[in-house]
């Protein structure tokens, strides 16, 4: 679509690259998505203890007349809250809960048909008085904060061939970077780079390699040219080595026979010039991916002492099951340990090759167009860990993390690409199977330079909310059930929950007004898990769309 305005209205905000950058260490606005950069999504409040986080309470509550999946991150510029639905964008009053204005997303009448997984949003950017966005039909769109008034917006890809577009857009280098989804649908993956200012087109990255490109030899044929690699969650920046960070997703169909060899480049981190797009590095997790593993989970930026050596370096918990720490300057593997409960794919990573070491199952696997019998993997597509990002405390050193055990049946064969909305999976599901004990998921305390966990919290059904932790000592994330918690950061011990009326899928930040410190949510759960999975605990749960903003009683 061609851009709606050539220039942009006064901005109404002072925000600026500098506030952008030192978003984590500012908690009076929330600018980016993930409170930072680094995707640390840490608060340097301490109003909050351990000690009074029992008189924790609602001050306001506001609906957002929605009923999809509330997975969003408000972000906070001036004392207003910016929230993103599919259908609206919404500014806040952050004190009273006082809605400023909404306004409407245009989105196709069919547009529902053509989605892969779930119709939901999951957060903006925000720079100089303008928010940014991403649309379900694969648009992207400039807002005025002020009032809502759309700017720009320009189309990334047809949603009638499989795309579409969930993620909060990064702004790095002065440049608006945005992924794609439809990974299932048999597309082929990118990452665009626009411009802020007008929305023209800056560059175009495509995350498979075609023969002649290189890594085109690790892809059976022209198979790469539907071979997925989606780019559907947001990527971390480093503004002094210059980098953006993104993750791409599984390879298309999951069938691994079928596209043959290690599909560059599913499944992997690129580490990304923002200017121009160009990759400086690559490492992929699970080559050749079988069994939808991603790689497209929140890539955390820290400096770790890695070998008693301080080290910039990037974390992620993939869905393989597989916690890694990898140098961020260089792209080399430093750790990859397993923290999944129950991982049967493989036995381990190769430290000296970077690669998986398979197991006999996963051998076979690789080499079969079509199966007989169904195999049980674990972890499941579902992953160990899901798109529901982790925080960082860098004074305690420690990962939390929400955590998956469930396993799954599949049996391979071969499919041709059927093309508009239908899977593309060359596989049959055969059901999702749970643990022994029936504990589902779990938060966990991980220590990325041990390798191993401080401790876990297990939970009937897994905890699909992204996580904040506070320089105070404690650490809030929210259940399916709807019930929004905080632990003891020091022992995993529960010491407040509040029931908000529906499962939580959504992203909690802390922020501070007038020396007050509050926490935001985002309630209302109707995501993919809950339709597939049949857990039992998140049977009766409503949906329902709201945000909360909790406090401390005023003194």
């Amino acid at each position: 679509m061609a851009m709606a305005m050539a220039s942009l209205a006064t901005a109404a905000s002072a925000q600026s690259l500098a506030d952008l950058r030192n978003d984590a260490a500012t908690p009076g606005d929330v600018s980016t998505y993930g409170m930072g950069w680094g995707l640390q999504r840490h608060s340097t409040s301490r109003e909050i203890t351990p000690a009074n986080v029992k008189s924790l309470a609602p001050i306001w509550n506001l609906s957002l007349d929605n009923s999809t999946n509330a997975s969003n991150q408000p972000l906070l510029v001036d004392g207003t809250l910016y929230v993103a639905t599919h259908n609206s964008t919404v500014a806040v009053d952050a004190i009273t809960g006082r809605q400023k204005w909404k306004v409407g997303v245009d989105l196709p009448n069919d547009i529902a048909g053509y989605l892969c997984c779930g119709v939901h949003t999951r957060g903006m950017a925000v720079l100089d008085g303008v928010l940014y966005r991403t649309t379900i039909d694969a648009h992207v769109m400039a807002i005025s904060v002020a009032d809502g008034k759309v700017l720009w917006k320009q189309k990334a890809a047809d949603y009638k061939e499989g795309y579409s577009m969930t993620h909060a857009p990064l702004i790095a280098g002065g440049v608006l970077i945005t992924g794609i989804s439809g990974g299932e649908y048999g597309t082929r993956g990118f990452i665009n780079g626009w411009d802020l200012k007008t929305g023209a087109k800056k560059w175009h990255r495509w995350t498979t390699a075609l023969p002649g490109e290189p890594g085109g030899d690790t892809w059976k044929g022209d198979t790469a040219k539907t071979g997925g690699a989606p780019t559907w969650l947001t990527g971390s920046y480093d503004p002094e080595l210059d980098l953006v960070y993104w993750g791409t997703g599984n390879g298309g169909p999951w069938n691994a026979a079928t596209r043959g060899g290690d599909s560059l480049h599913i499944n992997s981190v690129l580490a990304l010039r923002p200017s121009t797009g160009e990759i400086v590095w690559t490492y992929q997790f699970s080559p050749g991916d079988p069994y939808d593993y991603d790689g497209v989970n929140e890539l955390v930026l820290a400096d770790l002492p890695m070998d008693g050596k301080k080290t910039k370096v990037l974390m992620q918990a993939n869905r393989n099951g597989f916690f890694y720490v990898i140098d961020r300057q260089t792209g080399k593997l430093l750790s990859a340990k397993q923290f999944a409960r129950k991982v049967n794919w493989a036995s381990g990573i190769d430290m000296k090759t970077g690669r998986p070491i398979d197991t006999p199952m996963t051998t076979e696997v690789r080499k079969s167009e079509e199966m007989k019998d169904f195999v049980e993997v674990w972890p499941s597509a579902f992953g160990g860990k899901n798109w529901m990002p982790m925080s960082f405390d860098p004074g305690r050193g420690l990962v939390f993390m929400n955590t998956i055990d469930v396993g799954m049946k599949v049996r391979y064969t071969k499919q041709e690409r059927p093309g508009g909305p239908n899977w593309y999976l060359g596989l049959e599901l055969g059901g999702f199977v749970g643990p022994a004990d029936g504990n589902r998921g779990a938060l966990v305390a991980w220590d990325p330079v041990a390798g191993k966990p401080a401790w876990t919290v297990t939970n009937k059904s897994p905890f699909w909310a992204g996580v904040l932790s506070t320089a105070s000592g404690l650490v809030f994330t929210g259940a399916q059930n709807g019930q929004f918690l905080a632990f003891d950061s020091k022992s995993g011990r529960k010491l407040w929950s509040f029931q908000t009326g529906s499962g939580i899928s959504g992203l909690p930040i802390a922020w501070e007004k007038g020396g007050r410190q509050y926490i935001t949510v985002l309630s209302g759960s109707a995501h993919v898990y809950g339709a597939l999975a049949g857990d039992p605990d998140t049977a009766n749960v409503p949906a329902g769309g709201s945000v909360w903003t909790f406090a401390l009683p005023q003194r």
